[in-house]
C-alpha cells in the first residue's frame, strides 16, 4: 500500500519534482509560490537556490536543462514578467532535459499588486500551460509536465493559484523515478537563437503547438464527465472544484492542460450539452478562443474576471439562486499593518516627522503607505522604488526631489535595485536611497538572500556586504545606521536629501519575526508621567493602545522591546525592563 499523507498544494508541486526526478531547482520566494522551494529544499537528491530574481533562476534552470537533467524554475506571477526574456527564447531553442516553469497566479490579490493571468502571458509565449486542481493532481501533473517537456522540446509552464497553493489535500506518494542524464549535443542551429535560427524554430514552435492540440484530446490530463446535459461546464484548475459543488449533476469537462486548447474534444463535448458554460478565474482565457471557433457559450458576461469564484457565486450565477451571502455586512476592518518591533516603522517615523515622501517598493515596508504613517507615495514592482526616484528627478529638477527618498528593502535591493542604483549614479543623479535592511526576505515568509549568509539549503555561503556593493558601482556617500537610533537617522536623512548627488542610507536591524532575533527586553507605560499628547502613538505599533482617559498601555505579549515609543517620549512616560538573562 503506498504512503499517503496530508499536503499543501506547494508541498505536493515539490514531491511531484521530486518523484519526477528533478535535479537542479531555482526559484526566488514569492507569495503564493514560496513553500514550493521551501520544500523542494528537503530533498537531498535535488540541488536547490534562492536565486537573486526570477530572470535568473529562469536561466539556471535553462541551462540545467540545457546540460541534460531535468529542471524547474518557480516564481508567482509578476516574478513572471521578470522571466519573461528567457522565457520567450527557451520557447524558440526548446529543452533538452525536461524543464517546467511552476507560476502562482493570485486570483483576488491577496499578496500582489495586480491580478494578471499566467495562461495569457503563455500564450503569447507560446508555452504550454498544465493546471491541476487539487493537491494530488499538482504532484501528477508535475510529472506530466516533465514527461511532455521532453517529448514535445518545450517548457511547460505549470500553472497554480493561491488557492490551490495553500490549500491542503490528500496525497499518495510514489518512488522517484529519476531518468538518465541526457548527454549535451552540439546544435547551433537550435541553441543559437540568432535571426537566421529563431526563424526555424519559429517555424518548429507553430508546428508544436499544433500537435499538442491535436494530441491533447487524448491527454489523462483532460477528463469529461457527462451526467445532465442540460448544463454543460468547460472548467481547469480550482475553480473545478467549485462547479463540481455548485453543479454536481451537470456535465463538466476538465481540462488540465489549458494551452493549447484541444479544439476536437472541446467541439465534441459543445455538441453533447444543451447550453454551456465556461467556468474560468481571471481573464477569458478559454472562453476568447472557444467562443471564435463558433461555438456557442456563456462566459464572463454572467461571470466576473476581477477576483476568486466560490460555489455560492456560481450558484446565483448558473442557478439564479440566492444564497445570501453575498450581502455585505459591518464587520470592521482589519487592514494589514507592521508588526510590533518592525524597524521599517522606525524609518518611517523619522521620515513622517520630516515630511519626506517615499517612492516604494515590494515588501512589508509597502505598508508604510498606510495610516498612520502615510509615508510611501509609489509601488509599482521589484526595483522600481529607485528608478521612480530618479525619474521624477528627471522630470522636475533636484531640488523637486529634495524630500523624497526611495524605499527598498535588502532582498529586494539585490533582486532588481542594483541597476536602478547604477543607472542613478551613471546619468548623474542627486536623490537619496534609503535600503531597510532587516537581514532577511521578510514579506514572503523569511527566507535568505545573497546578503544574508545562508543559502537555501541552510549552508553558509558568501554574505554580500551592500555598502561595499554600493561603493564599488560608484555612490560616494553611503552610510549604515541603526534603524532604531531615530536621531542619527534623522541627521542623516536631513543632511542626505540636501546632497547634489546620489547617496545611500542603509538603514539595518534585524526582522522582529526572525527565528534568531531575541528582544531586548519589554516596554511599559508610567501612567503617571504621562501627558497625553500621543507622540508614541503615532508610529502606530500596535502594542499600544490609547486609554479612555488619555493615556497609553503596553501589551507585554505583543511588545518586541524595540524602544521607539519610548524614545520618542519627551516625559519619560514609558519604561524598559531588560530581558533576563541566564547566568
Amino acid at each position: 500500500m503506498k504512503d499517503t499523507k496530508i499536503m499543501l498544494g506547494n508541498e505536493a508541486i515539490a514531491r511531484g519534482a521530486y518523484e519526477a526526478g528533478v535535479k537542479v531547482s531555482a526559484a526566488y520566494p514569492g507569495t503564493p509560490s514560496t513553500e514550493v522551494s521551501e520544500n523542494i529544499a528537503k530533498y537531498d537528491e535535488i540541488y536547490a537556490e534562492w536565486s537573486p530574481n526570477e530572470k535568473v533562476a529562469m536561466e539556471v534552470a535553462i541551462g540545467a536543462s540545457c546540460a541534460g537533467v531535468r529542471a524547474m524554475a518557480a516564481m508567482k506571477h509578476v516574478g513572471l514578467n521578470v522571466a519573461a526574456d528567457p522565457l520567450y527564447t527557451c520557447s524558440y531553442s526548446g529543452v533538452n532535459g525536461g524543464l517546467v516553469v511552476v507560476v502562482a497566479d493570485d486570483p483576488g490579490i491577496y499578496s500582489s499588486q495586480n491580478e494578471q493571468d499566467t495562461r495569457m502571458v503563455a500564450r503569447a509565449a507560446m508555452v504550454p500551460v498544465i493546471e491541476p486542481s487539487d493537491s494530488e493532481e499538482a504532484r501528477v501533473f508535475m510529472k506530466y509536465a516533465f514527461a511532455y517537456s521532453e517529448k514535445y522540446d518545450t517548457p511547460v509552464i505549470l500553472r497554480t493559484t493561491t488557492r490551490l497553493s495553500h490549500s491542503q489535500g490528500v496525497v499518495t506518494m510514489e518512488d522517484r523515478v529519476c531518468p538518465e542524464d541526457k548527454a549535451y549535443e552540439h546544435n547551433f542551429q537550435k541553441n543559437v537563437m540568432m535571426p537566421v535560427n529563431a526563424k526555424t524554430r519559429h517555424k518548429f514552435v507553430e508546428k508544436r503547438l499544433r500537435q499538442m492540440a491535436e494530441d491533447a484530446c487524448d491527454m489523462p490530463l483532460n477528463t469529461v464527465s457527462y451526467n445532465d446535459t442540460s448544463i454543460g461546464v468547460i472548467t481547469s484548475g480550482i475553480p473545478y472544484q467549485y462547479v463540481k459543488e455548485a453543479l454536481p449533476n451537470a456535465s463538466v469537462l476538465k481540462l488540465g492542460l489549458v494551452n493549447p486548447l484541444p479544439k476536437k474534444l472541446i467541439e465534441e463535448f459543445a455538441s453533447k450539452v444543451q447550453t454551456l458554460y465556461i467556468v474560468e478565474e481571471l481573464e477569458p482565457v478559454m472562453e476568447e478562443q472557444i467562443k471564435s471557433w463558433g461555438i456557442k457559450a456563456v462566459g464572463k458576461e454572467r461571470f466576473t474576471i476581477q477576483g476568486e469564484y466560490s460555489a455560492n457565486m456560481l450558484r446565483e450565477a448558473v442557478l439564479g439562486e440566492k444564497t445570501g451571502l453575498s450581502e455585505s455586512f459591518d464587520v470592521p476592518a482589519r487592514p494589514p499593518i507592521l508588526c510590533p518591533g518592525c524597524p521599517h516603522r522606525s524609518v518611517y517615523s523619522v521620515l513622517k516627522k520630516l515630511k519626506i515622501h517615499a517612492a516604494g517598493d515590494i515588501g512589508c515596508y509597502t505598508l508604510g503607505a498606510v495610516a498612520p504613517l502615510n509615508v510611501v507615495e509609489t509601488n509599482v514592482c521589484m526595483g522600481a522604488s529607485i528608478s521612480t526616484l530618479h525619474g521624477m528627478e528627471m522630470a522636475k529638477g533636484s531640488d523637486y526631489v529634495r524630500d523624497w527618498v526611495a524605499a527598498i528593502g535588502d532582498s529586494t535591493f539585490l533582486h532588481t535595485g542594483i541597476n536602478s542604483l547604477m543607472n542613478m549614479v551613471y546619468n548623474k543623479a542627486t536623490g537619496t536611497v534609503i535600503i531597510l535592511d532587516n537581514s532577511t526576505t521578510g514579506m514572503t515568509g523569511h527566507q535568505e538572500h545573497a546578503a544574508t549568509g545562508k543559502t537555501l539549503k541552510g549552508e553558509t555561503t558568501y554574505m554580500i556586504n551592500i555598502y561595499n556593493l554600493c561603493k564599488s558601482i560608484g555612490v560616494e556617500h553611503v552610510y549604515e545606521v541603526d534603524a532604531f537610533d531615530i536621531d542619527e537617522l534623522e541627521k542623516i536623512i536631513k543632511r542626505e536629501c540636501a546632497r547634489e548627488s546620489v547617496s545611500v542610507i542603509i538603514a539595518k536591524s534585524p526582522c522582529a519575526l526572525l527565528k534568531t532575533f531575541v528582544p531586548k527586553g519589554k516596554c511599559f507605560a508610567i501612567p503617571e508621567k504621562c501627558k497625553k499628547c500621543g507622540v508614541c502613538l503615532v508610529p502606530g505599533c500596535p502594542a499600544i493602545t490609547k486609554n479612555n482617559d488619555g493615556t497609553v498601555s503596553i501589551d507585554e505579549t505583543m511588545c518586541n522591546g524595540c524602544g521607539l515609543c519610548m524614545k520618542r517620549c519627551k516625559f519619560d512616560a514609558i519604561g524598559f525592563t531588560p530581558r533576563k538573562t541566564d547566568k
